[in-house]
């Protein structure tokens, strides 16, 4: 085994004076801990740094709270923040190796840090770590092959992204924007417009009474924007089901996220994970004859309508992100005539055929790097 301080160097970030902060694009950003993953940062600073601090484009970055994520910076050059480090491989170890044996390590650190609102990572901690590394020149073959199927995850996932894209586009195209009501269409409530508004409960017993098999319960963390999670979905008996008999979801409802993070999210539930129920996070909009569900479902995750759902969810200064069910009541749907939303599900449904094959490519390479990973790293 090797302590990672004799594979690495490690620069831990500064305290920058908060002060300072800024929306200013003129002046260069800094790398807070939100950063780290997704590579570049709407915060920026004005004031004078050391020179020291200064990162570019590439740089390893490990997140120190919360989660402990280590990426790639892929953004402009920047400033390393305090809670930020950056890893810098020495003589005889291959960095991108080193990311990823750190990948495994770090999630292990992380289970076991205790945290009474966020987990903390130290620089004891990252001292006393240790690897167990292969010989340089193996390391090096079993980095090219992790970046290479890296690199194909990512092609697939942009192609993911693409055709969400297209999607978009032709929602726009064909409706306007839903909020300004571009297009002037006739505008209709949502209560007038749902036969069913409503979300569910946490059976007693929380996930510890979940199965692998039965009825479906679906989460949040189920639901995004146009696309279904099939990743932990839970399952509860029948007897767990019928006290939710209330929100038994039917073909064709639309799930909308309605607490914390995740709020706003929003797609159509797939007939395969029928039958199902929904838990409190989680609100079912049945439509009337009048809205198809593809198109209530890019509706509301059209940008602007995004924006109202977050702005609705963060007011009156709650602690928490919250939709109520009366706010979705008083939600206002446009209603083109169904002639046209027949039109944009048959471009939906023909583009979702192209993504299935993609979808079935990016797991099966998934789960090929997930085998490696755990090959190499235990």
């Amino acid at each position: 085994m090797d302590r990672l301080i004799d594979l690495c160097n490690i620069q831990y970030g500064y305290a920058f004076d908060s002060s300072n902060f800024t929306v200013d694009e003129s002046y260069l950003p800094l790398v807070r801990i939100r950063d780290v993953k997704r590579g570049f940062s709407e915060t920026f600073y004005s004031g004078e740094y050391p020179e020291e601090y200064v990162i570019h484009a590439g740089a390893l970055l490990i997140g120190m709270d919360g989660e402990f994520n280590i990426a790639r910076w892929k953004s402009r050059s920047a400033l390393l923040n305090q809670r930020v480090c950056r890893i810098i491989a020495k003589e005889n170890t291959d960095e991108e190796y080193l990311r990823f044996a750190l990948v495994k390590a770090l999630k292990e650190v992380e289970q076991k840090t205790a945290f009474v609102t966020v987990k903390h990572l130290s620089a004891k901690e990252l001292n006393k770590m240790t690897l167990n590394v292969a010989p340089y020149e193996e390391q090096k073959r079993i980095s090219e092959i992790l970046v290479r199927i890296e690199n194909l995850i990512t092609i697939y996932k942009e192609e993911l992204n693409q055709f969400d894209i297209l999607i978009k586009s032709r929602f726009v195209e064909m409706f306007g924007d839903p909020v300004s009501n571009s297009h002037e269409w006739e505008t209709i409530s949502c209560k007038t417009a749902a036969s069913k508004i409503g979300s569910g409960a946490t059976p007693k017993g929380g996930k510890e009474n979940y199965g692998e098999e039965g009825i479906s319960l679906i989460r949040s963390m189920n639901v995004y924007n146009n696309r279904f999670e099939y990743k932990d979905l839970a399952h509860i008996t029948d007897e767990q089901a019928e006290k939710l008999v209330n929100v038994t979801i039917k073909k064709n409802d639309v799930l909308l996220n309605i607490t914390g993070a995740s709020v706003a999210r929003c797609c159509v539930v797939p007939e395969d994970v029928l039958p199902a129920r929904v838990n409190q996070h989680v609100s079912i909009i049945r439509c009337k004859n009048m809205l198809l569900p593809e198109f209530v479902s890019y509706m509301l995750t059209e940008n602007n309508y995004q924006k109202i759902l977050w702005n609705i969810a963060t007011s009156n200064g709650a602690t928490r992100e919250a939709i109520t069910k009366q706010q979705i009541e008083d939600l206002v749907f446009i209603l083109p005539p169904l002639e046209l939303q027949n039109q944009f599900a048959t471009f939906v449904h023909q583009v979702d055929k192209l993504k299935v094959a993609v979808q079935k490519s990016l797991d099966e390479t998934q789960m090929l790097f997930d085998s490696l990973m755990q090959q190499y790293f235990g």
